[in-house]
């Protein structure tokens, strides 16, 4: 007989910790605060300079003076009154030769280098990169002591043939020299694309017969069309914006652009008209603005050119033969000529009383430079306000960046595409238009609260950091979106809210990638000075500004000892990070 027994049951599952419960304020839940806290101080940061500037292009007085009427009648005073035809005719045309410059430097290099078998492939890598550490005015100061008409180089020159060959002080002149300082940034696009895509199409070609020239020109750079339009819309940009330099060359022989229109006719006027500042910023923004829409246009077909796919191939470098000698010898002058020299001669500058090849310069040689910038107080304060600005400014820079990208990318907030758009604007923007933009807004603010921030270093964190935001910005996306979503799950599951989420899962996944941020935008941040010609005082003068003044006195020691002050910190930064972050691949 069997005896049927009842089955076990299963123990029911212990009751876990109780979900965390949340406060609601005014009935939300602190998520949507927070989201809509970063929304609106994203929106007034872009907001700040760009409003202003609308407003001030179309009234009849300035427009901190009450009683302002709305009026047309600047921009009828820009085009006919100005001679801004003239400015707008240099500017293009300094724009797209710098852009093509750019792309003729950077577009080969990166070819060479990355597809390939370049002899000393990985020092020429690295040596295409390093000038981005460098700003463009003291590449600029460089470029003068060497190749301007009384530089080194250009003496020399002038013994052994009797002539100079070039002018240093022209359109051309102005183009290759920010043509060398923005190659680093296209080559930088173009190698990225290079080093991801799949050689399976090149192998293809290989099949088929063709031989390596071949397979550059008709797979190789046809497939680099995307970087290729980014890197020039942004290029261009750039070149509309840029006010080193545009002054350093253009001012002595009358060449003026839009930034040095700006700035001849605001800062160093005595009664600045500022209705036609404000019309001529706004051209620059609707230029500026409408190139990146062209850039969006451009690249919607993008995925035409995808050849990155799941079955990837090892890139297969090409063989160029003795050919490959030549594009040593190229990348070598760019490199030499165009970075390592003007920023030698600098150097050596900051440590002569004078530099001519008509005289020995080690018969010259002092530290006066020297004891001249580090014994006047205002020369201290400058580097000083410099590293306040750059350190503050990289902290804050990178957490708002970090909030946005978390907004953006791993919410679900219903304005999260206009928190990443916002958060990229400022690309849009340039330097001189934001410090002209926020020297309007703090002068409109009410209670004499303008006073309180016009002109101090917090005014400088606002106009250095609303440029860098877009570079922090895309310095940390990359990673958010390298992090799984179900980690986001699990501790939803959990009970954990977004922002809770953020601060014990998110927070400690992206802290490489946030020191990272915090590395780019402090260097970023170190070289920016533009904004500063409108937003800084004499108190709170930063090195860029403080070299334009000095370089407008002829005194080009202490130009140069400082650009060497600059470079030194730049280099002993940078180096401290990557030992500091070596090993960490997020950042």
């Amino acid at each position: 007989m069997t005896t049927l027994t009842e089955p076990d049951r299963a123990a029911p599952p212990r009751p876990g910790p109780p979900a965390p419960r949340y406060r609601r304020l005014l009935g939300a839940r602190r998520e949507l605060w927070v989201q809509y806290a970063v929304l609106a101080l994203l929106a007034l940061l872009v907001l700040a300079p760009v409003v202003p500037t609308l407003i001030q292009s179309v009234l009849d007085r300035p427009l901190y003076e009450a009683g302002g009427l709305f009026t047309p009648a600047n921009y009828v005073r820009l085009f006919t009154e100005a001679g801004f035809g003239t400015v707008v005719l240099n500017t293009l045309l300094f724009a797209v030769l710098t852009t093509v410059l750019t792309l003729l430097i950077a577009v080969p290099m990166a070819v060479l280098v990355v597809r390939t078998r370049l002899p000393f492939g990985r020092g020429f890598a690295a040596a295409m990169q390093w000038p981005f550490f460098i700003s463009s005015l003291i590449l600029g100061f460089g470029w003068i002591t060497l190749y301007g008409p009384a530089g080194f180089v250009s003496t020399q020159v002038r013994q052994w043939i009797g002539t100079v060959p070039w002018n240093l002080y022209s359109i051309p002149g102005m183009a290759i020299t920010e043509a060398v300082a923005l190659a680093p940034i296209a080559y930088v696009f173009c190698a990225n694309a290079l080093g991801k895509a799949d050689a399976s199409l090149e192998s293809a070609a290989q099949v088929c017969g063709a031989k390596p020239l071949r397979i550059l020109f008709s797979v190789v750079i046809p497939m680099l069309r995307p970087p290729m339009v980014y890197s020039s819309i942004l290029v261009f940009s750039m070149s509309v914006e840029t006010l080193s330099v545009p002054l350093l060359y253009g001012q002595p022989v009358g060449i003026k652009v839009f930034s040095t229109f700006l700035y001849t006719n605001g800062l160093q006027s005595i009664n600045p008209d500022y209705g036609v500042l404000g019309a001529a910023s706004v051209l620059i923004l609707l230029v500026t603005v409408g190139l990146v829409a062209v850039q969006a246009k451009l690249l919607k077909e993008a995925q035409r050119f995808v050849s990155v796919r799941g079955k990837a191939t090892r890139p297969r470098r090409l063989e160029l033969g003795w050919i490959k000698w030549i594009g040593v010898a190229a990348i070598t002058v760019y490199v030499v000529f165009g970075a390592l020299l003007p920023i030698g001669g600098l150097v050596f500058r900051s440590f002569t009383r004078v530099f001519t090849p008509l005289q020995n310069p080690f018969q010259t040689a002092t530290t006066a430079n020297y004891e001249r910038v580090f014994g006047f107080a205002a020369y201290v304060q400058s580097i000083v306000n410099s590293l306040i600005v750059a350190a503050v400014g990289a902290v804050v820079v990178s957490f708002v960046a970090t909030l946005a990208v978390l907004v953006s990318k791993r919410s679900t907030f219903r304005f999260r595409r206009l928190a990443e758009y916002l958060a990229l604007a400022p690309q849009a923007i340039p330097g001189i238009i934001i410090g002209i933009g926020l020297f309007w807004a703090f002068a409109y603010l009410p209670f004499g609260m303008g006073g309180l921030v016009q002109g101090t270093l917090a005014a400088l964190v606002v106009g250095f950091g609303l440029r860098a935001l877009p570079s922090g910005f895309g310095s940390i996306a990359p990673s958010v979106m390298q992090i799984g979503q179900e980690l986001d799950n699990a501790a939803r599951v959990s009970g954990a809210d977004w922002v809770r989420t953020f601060t014990r899962v998110l927070g400690r996944l992206l802290t490489p990638a946030f020191a990272g941020a915090m590395i780019l935008t402090f260097v970023t941040m170190l070289k920016e000075y533009s904004p500063a010609v409108f937003l800084a005082s004499a108190d709170s003068n930063v090195i860029g500004t403080t070299m334009l003044e000095l370089w407008v006195q002829g005194n080009t020691g202490s130009v140069a000892a400082l650009a060497t002050v600059q470079i030194v910190i730049t280099a002993v930064f940078v180096g401290l990070a990557r030992l500091l972050m070596k090993g960490h691949r997020d950042a």
